[in-house]
């Protein structure tokens, strides 16, 4: 048996964030990141729409990016002072997320974070409060998942949280909130989109209900990143749809190893953080490569190929058009072909190599890896990750 989960109700479209107007509560917790929100006075709209609605709110400001278990636990702790039926996260992924764990937190205090990292564990929600996601970058699409990614930075790990439990009740889809994002976020958060969408199709979970999904995301995205990019709204709002799009498709589908990998080596490294979504842009092309190895892989890879209109006669040379078509986006959106160039080289190679081992180790056992398309040891993710940091080719 399969199971398909989305979010009860979805909002899109310019101007939907007064939906909030139409929730139905006593009290809402608002939970939000380090200052857009407020900067551009979307928090502020949040705010009155949800007093309009006749509830009494309360801000749970600060969630930093990637955020953590003591953040979590500190959020949780405030929602049970104040006693919400509303959870309403505004911001990006980082709010959203840690909004969906201190949900847990709130809900059943004695539980444990160790429990919660156990993929499909988490305690039946809803029994004190109901949850709006409202997204401002377009990218993880945290808003119609069912996942949430937290880090514990003590052991320098982030984990993905699963469960269906935690797919928001509601989420609006505004695009007037995507116009705020940088262009070096638009970048990131639009290649972890695709990412999303290119794992989800070739995930051995995926389905006839996520393939369109999946597909048409890959082919928003191509389509509208560089310009959005580049500030052009129209393509702005598009990949906000998309992003949206590739959620519903991996939150049911599930991921692969760029996931795997991406999680496993954001926070290992004392030289500074990897951003989420350029990890996954940076590795995406090697992992195809790999994935490929598997002929089914290689034939749902040629498949999105084909969709795109990219050229290849046979399912080899449809692999290689993806690739060069990752790459070139990558290109146009100033992304760094390897760890060892990411962010100037902040991340030290020395200290890569000596942390190699566990790293790799930690990356075969994360959530995301049982649904990758082909089979990964300890010894091959290292050298997938070798790989990743020299930017060398894939040939194993």
């Amino acid at each position: 048996m399969a199971r398909f989960t989305l979010p009860r109700d979805l909002y899109h479209g310019k101007g939907t964030l007064e939906t909030l107007k139409t929730l139905k509560g006593k009290r809402a917790m608002v939970v939000v990141g380090g200052g857009s929100m407020k900067r551009f006075g979307f928090l502020d709209r949040t705010v009155a729409y949800l007093k309009e609605a006749g509830m009494e709110v309360a801000l749970f400001e600060g969630v930093e990016p990637d955020p953590s278990v003591e953040t979590v636990l500190k959020g949780a702790e405030t929602m049970r002072a104040f006693n919400p039926d509303w959870i309403v996260s505004i911001g990006g992924g980082s709010p959203i997320d840690a909004a969906k764990a201190m949900w847990a937190f709130y809900e059943y205090p004695d539980t444990t974070f160790e429990s919660l990292t156990i993929p499909f564990n988490f305690p039946t929600l809803r029994t004190r409060a109901k949850f709006c996601a409202i997204p401002s970058t377009s990218g993880t699409a945290t808003e119609v998942t069912a996942f949430s990614v937290i880090t514990d930075y003590a052991k320098g790990i982030k984990y993905p949280l699963a469960d269906f439990n935690i797919t928001p009740d509601v989420a609006i889809i505004d695009p007037d909130l995507a116009m705020t994002m940088p262009p070096k976020l638009t970048a990131h958060t639009g290649m972890d989109a695709i990412t999303h969408a290119i794992e989800a199709y070739v995930s051995t979970l995926h389905c006839d209900y996520t393939d369109p999904l999946a597909l048409h995301a890959i082919k928003m995205v191509g389509e509208n990143i560089a310009a959005s990019y580049k500030g052009d709204a129209s393509a702005r709002a598009k990949m906000h749809n998309a992003q949206c799009l590739a959620g519903m498709a991996f939150s049911n589908a599930l991921l692969g190893i760029v996931h795997s990998m991406a999680h496993k080596t954001g926070a290992a490294y004392s030289g500074g953080h990897i951003v989420h979504g350029c990890a996954n842009a940076m590795y995406l092309p090697k992992v195809i490569k790999y994935n490929a190895r598997e002929k089914a892989a290689a034939d749902r890879y040629a498949e999105i190929a084909r969709f795109i209109s990219l050229p290849g006669k046979n399912a080899d040379e449809g692999v290689t058009s993806l690739i060069n078509h990752i790459k070139t986006l990558n290109k146009s959106l100033d992304i760094p072909t390897g760890i060892k160039d990411y962010e100037g080289g902040i991340i030290n190679e020395k200290e890569f190599l000596e942390k190699l081992p566990k790293v790799a180790e930690l990356a075969v056992g994360d959530a995301c890896t049982g649904s990758n398309p082909r089979k990964v040891t300890p010894a091959e993710m290292e050298k997938l990750l070798r790989c990743c940091f020299y930017d060398t080719e894939v040939d194993f």
